[in-house]
């Protein structure tokens, strides 16, 4: 079979989501014709208490899940060469997140409603790779096959049926959230405006997208640079939606030969790339009745910045704002100057650093310490963002500083494959 290269490709994927709202708007009722509906595997049920003991009670059999993922993309891409070209060069990110992916969907087993939101907003986002209804079932047969090969004899045709049930479940809600998203680009293009390196392994890039980019202060996308074609990688906006169509990101480089280390040493003014569609639940309500709390570390400043954006921009005698920002030293604060100048132009906002780096003592952190010493917190609402060992132990003390979970905001971490606010180390 032979594949569209490049932009042609992608046009070509274009026009068959085109086709297909097309058929869907001149239906009766405009709802999908018979030729696109999502078909029999619409209603698959999820796991039962049954499939729940059988997945469970033989996990050992194909865990740990990353000695699963090769014979799988082998048997896939064996079958189906065309598909190779689909991925990016190095797949070891990708094997990474389809281990993630698969020890989120048998943690979740018993909470199938946050499962099928989980992959409805993944199946909105994996538009923006190509992926379209056939290939999942081309990777049906693929994990069906490496299963088998994984686990050996004690496999069971009632274990594969109760696997298949629930990866045909996650698919369904994953085919609905791209179906719900036909309206929308599956990504954006944009061009570099500008690019400040702020420390050796740190930039603040600025991008004019093509179109306008609807998203919330507060929330994320994915970044792709045509030095790396197919790997993609999460990164919060630092402002609130401007009428210029100007986004912000802050990019930290965490290795070499990735997307970061291209987007912070090779990327100039000029230069396009290509935005995924932003999700991510860390949105300021449209009511604040309560005074907020912000902690952030390393470049977690991202979304808190936007955050703060907002706040300026619809502020009428709104909440006071504290921020406990994180950082090794003040060196480390790249931001610094942009915060302070803000700070004494809002009487509203305190920001407090919490400044090093040194081990923690009885199991806590300088930042959870200072949590701890600098205020009461249980009747504010809380926003938290940056590396995830950081988010989970800020979270954790909030929580017992009598913070409900309900107002405690901050992105998916490691426990979900949907990616966390900033690709960031710490």
């Amino acid at each position: 079979m032979n594949t569209p290269k490049g932009n042609d490709y992608y046009a070509l994927l274009a026009r068959h989501d085109a086709m297909r709202l097309r058929r869907q708007l001149l239906a009766p009722g405009g709802a999908p014709g018979p030729a696109e509906s999502p078909g029999p595997a619409q209603a698959t049920p999820y796991c039962d208490e049954a499939d729940r003991r059988l997945i469970l009670g033989h996990l050992d059999l194909v865990t740990p899940f990353e000695e699963l993922i090769t014979p799988l993309y082998e048997v896939m891409f064996r079958r189906h060469p065309y598909l190779r070209s689909m991925f990016p060069e190095s797949m070891a990110f990708q094997r990474a997140h389809l281990a993630q992916a698969f020890q989120y969907l048998t943690d979740h087993l018993d909470r199938p409603e946050e499962v099928v939101a989980t992959f409805t907003r993944l199946g909105r986002d994996h538009r923006k790779l190509g992926v379209r209804r056939a290939h999942y079932a081309t990777f049906e047969d693929a994990l069906r096959e490496a299963l088998r090969l994984r686990a050996g004899r004690r496999w069971s045709v009632e274990l594969e049926r109760a696997w298949l049930r629930m990866l045909r479940s996650a698919v369904d809600a994953m085919v609905a959230g791209a179906d719900a998203a036909l309206t929308e680009p599956p990504y954006w293009h944009a061009t570099v405006v500008r690019h400040d390196l702020r420390r050796p392994d740190l930039a603040v890039l600025r991008v004019r997208t093509h179109e306008p980019y609807p998203y919330r202060a507060g929330q994320y996308g994915a970044l792709e640079s045509p030095l790396l074609p197919h790997a993609w990688r999460q990164y919060s906006m630092a402002c609130a939606p401007r009428a210029d169509n100007i986004v912000e990101f802050h990019v930290r480089r965490t290795g070499l030969d990735g997307v970061s280390e291209a987007l912070v040493d090779r990327t100039r003014v000029g230069d396009t790339l290509r935005l995924g569609p932003a999700t991510g639940t860390m949105t300021l309500g449209d009511e604040l009745s309560r005074d907020l709390l912000l902690v952030a570390g390393g470049s977690g400043l991202a979304p808190v910045k936007a955050l703060l954006d907002e706040l300026a921009t619809r502020r009428t005698g709104g909440p006071r704002v504290q921020l406990l920002l994180a950082a090794r030293d003040r060196g480390d604060l790249y931001d610094g100057e942009w915060l302070a100048d803000f700070e004494r132009r809002r009487p509203w906002l305190t920001v407090l650093p919490v400044l090093g780096d040194a081990p923690p003592a009885g199991g806590r952190s300088l930042l959870t310490d200072t949590l701890a010493r600098h205020g009461a917190w249980a009747d504010r609402l809380a926003y938290v963002s940056g590396p995830a060992g950081m988010v989970e132990a800020a979270v954790r003390a909030l929580r017992e500083l009598g913070v409900p979970a309900a107002r405690i905001h901050h992105d998916p971490l490691g426990s979900s494959p949907v990616s966390s606010v900033s690709a960031a180390s710490w």
